[in-house]
């Protein structure tokens, strides 16, 4: 797997509103995000231009604004953050982790039927 930058949580909202809409401008990131997430319209930028000196975002001038993109496709950065925490918190052992939340998470019917189909499937 390649190595995908170290997002901070902040930061993932902007990727998130991204890969659901590319191709947006700051000002529309921030009229969509800095009320939302009590941000101002500075801090969203700043978030934005972290993004981009980490190679997570790519830029393109359009007029006189630039839109921006994702760079890193959102299951990668998923698996890699996944991972991250898996190694940090639980030595790198899936059982605990599946089992720590299962214990103190509480699962539908439906979510532990699909837990064993994804378990059978992969088994």
């Amino acid at each position: 797997m390649a190595q995908y930058p170290r997002i901070s949580e902040a930061e993932w909202e902007i990727l998130k509103a991204l890969w659901k809409r590319a191709h947006q401008t700051a000002n529309e990131l921030a009229e969509r995000l800095a009320p939302k997430n009590d941000w101002s319209p500075r801090t969203v930028r700043t978030r934005i231009n972290r993004l981009f000196a980490k190679g997570a975002l790519k830029r393109v001038k359009r007029g006189r604004a630039f839109q921006f993109k994702p760079r890193v496709q959102e299951s990668e950065c998923v698996l890699a953050a996944t991972e991250s925490f898996l190694d940090r918190v639980f030595d790198g052992h899936l059982n605990p982790m599946v089992a720590h939340l299962v214990e103190h998470k509480k699962l539908t019917r439906r979510q532990i039927d699909e837990l064993k189909r994804i378990l059978d499937e992969e088994g």
